[in-house]
């Protein structure tokens, strides 16, 4: 029986697309497969914030960030916390991937044609000692252009292959199986899905209208994560983070659904680190839905006072901006699933980001005078429309007020007037020195030595009740399902792993599928930064090592 391809790539996303890319300059005939339809190429880093972990970058020096080699790789192990046998491949791609992104990353992304703004983000901050969790310096480098920025060269590349007849496009191809005929996994069966038109990242029709079987020598499976299916995420909770949360708002479109996960398990895949998974506890419902749920998160700086459900403080160092799953565990400590921002105009002018290519038109259509808008702007425009439109929002002039809205907003009044005002008075009485006991306002300070935190990303300080810096806001947080952190064993080949430990011949895997890597790049945490980067780089590695194997 004759090949189809050479390669068979299994989901349109970041991931498959440059690998499919690696496959055609290597002069390799490729099929790829999606089930939404070609309106959703890119997939989940359409949407994103372009963010790339860069180390020593051209933009850290000329902001004099201090970074090395050794500094990252310190940073990504006391974050990663490596603790488990099955951490072996993961620790690897972990020391491979620091290479990459302090080696030819940014020169072999340079040479594509993308670009990146001059200001570093300082994401992940830690507030652990040296060899914990967090960024000891700003690494998050947004691509301009943001997410349609990154995905952009890849789909050129694609359609070039495409052109050239390397490369054939079958969208709306659902896979529901992988099958041996001689000894290697070389087929793949499925759902031709009904044609469809929807907008990009909305729901698609499920109608099948027929089936397809194609045969290749080697199948690369880059088919994303589970973060669209709850009852997945909540099956596969983590005991370390508590009870899953009753509601969560979706980080991703529905399709992102876990299936080729399990379809590649049952082919004699290793599906290891399953229970480590990247949520956020900023996010927003977005007044503006394109997905069922959708939520979008805030990207905040340091300076909003962070509150569980009944109005108390989170503990040192769970701060905005400083560790993601730290946070996530105590808020579920709790017994409840969101938690508040209290702020006022002057911080959420300077300090509120928001997550994702359609928040941000000024970075995503590469425009200079609007992002000069957007610095010069009292608050920037998406965020506005937050504040006026969204539904975790409160905004009023005088804390008592403040304090009904942050209540009628919940099931249950827990918020008490006088016992915030006392949290609010004490930290303000701190602001007023250079020095403090409160930590909190210890890190403002120390992120307004950054230059590109004092610029554009941390208020000066000031008291949050001045009625200057006003009005007064309150933001309630809900947890946002995103990444997963886990998936399918891969070797520093990307060759998928069975239990014994042997390759499952003919099988790779890369991007989320593949935890960005071996299983599990990341270990229980991200620096941030990372999730692009791992499905460029495990992409990259999956289809450069396809070609030369079918070669």
């Amino acid at each position: 029986m004759a090949y189809d391809a050479d390669v068979i790539v299994i989901g349109a996303g970041l991931a498959g697309l440059t690998a499919t890319a690696e496959l055609v300059d290597a002069g390799r005939k490729v099929i790829l497969l999606d089930q939404e339809p070609e309106q959703s190429m890119g997939g989940q880093a359409f949407w994103s914030f372009g963010g790339l972990f860069f180390v020593d970058s051209p933009e850290q020096r000329r902001l004099r960030i201090k970074d090395s080699h050794a500094l990252a790789l310190q940073d990504w192990m006391g974050t990663a916390a490596f603790d488990r046998p099955e951490d072996h491949w993961p620790r690897k791609w972990a020391e491979a991937y620091v290479d990459f992104a302090a080696g030819e990353k940014r020169a072999w992304l340079h040479g594509q044609g993308m670009r990146f703004f001059p200001v570093v983000g300082w994401a992940e901050r830690g507030g652990y000692d040296a060899t914990g969790h967090g960024n000891s310096v700003p690494r998050f480098h947004i691509t301009w252009g943001t997410g349609p920025g990154v995905i952009a060269p890849f789909v050129r590349r694609v359609r070039a292959g495409v052109a050239r007849g390397l490369v054939e496009l079958r969208f709306r191809h659902r896979v529901t199986g992988l099958a041996r005929s001689a000894g290697d996994v070389d087929t793949v069966t499925g759902e031709i899905l009904e044609p469809s038109d929807v907008e990009r990242g909305k729901a698609s029709s499920r109608v099948v209208a027929g089936a397809f079987e194609y045969r290749a020598q080697a199948v690369i499976v880059t088919s994303g994560g589970l973060g669209g299916n709850h009852e997945l995420v909540r099956a596969n909770w983590p005991e370390r983070l508590g009870t899953p949360p009753e509601r969560m708002v979706s980080g991703v479109p529905a399709h992102v659904d876990g299936r080729m996960l399990g379809i590649a398990e049952e082919t004699g895949a290793r599906l290891i680190n399953r229970d480590r998974m990247w949520h956020y506890t900023e996010g927003l419902h977005n007044w503006s839905p394109i997905w069922d749920n959708h939520g979008i998160r805030v990207l905040p700086g340091p300076s909003s006072l962070w509150l569980d459900a009944r109005g108390r403080r989170l503990p040192v160092p769970l701060f905005p901006g400083f560790d993601t799953l730290g946070t996530l565990e105590h808020i579920m400590r709790t017994g409840y699933d969101y938690t508040w921002f209290v702020l006022d105009q002057k911080i959420i002018g300077k300090e509120f980001a928001l997550s994702g290519s359609e928040q941000n038109p000024d970075l995503t259509g590469k425009s200079v005078r609007d992002v000069i808008g957007r610095a010069r702007a009292e608050v920037p425009g998406p965020v506005k429309a937050f504040m006026d439109n969204g539904v975790d929002f409160v905004v009023e002039k005088d804390l008592g007020a403040l304090v009904r809205g942050m209540n009628a907003l919940t099931e249950e009044p827990l918020i008490d007037e006088s016992e915030l005002r006392r949290e609010i008075v004490a930290r303000d009485r701190e602001i007023q020195n250079p020095f403090t006991k409160d930590l909190q306002v210890t890190a403002i300070r120390g992120a307004r030595r950054f230059i590109g935190d004092r610029l554009i990303r941390t208020a000066a300080p000031h008291r949050i009740l001045d009625p200057k810096a006003g009005p007064l806001i309150a933001v309630r947080l809900n947890i946002l399902t995103r990444k997963t952190l886990g998936g399918l064993e891969t070797d520093l080949a990307s060759r998928v792993l069975t239990e014994g430990g042997a390759p499952l011949q003919g099988v790779y895997a890369a991007g989320e599928a593949a935890g960005f890597g071996g299983g599990g790049v990341h270990g229980y945490r991200s620096l941030e930064g990372t999730f692009l980067g791992g499905c460029l780089f495990s992409g990259r590695t999956a289809g450069r090592a396809a070609a030369k194997a079918v070669g």
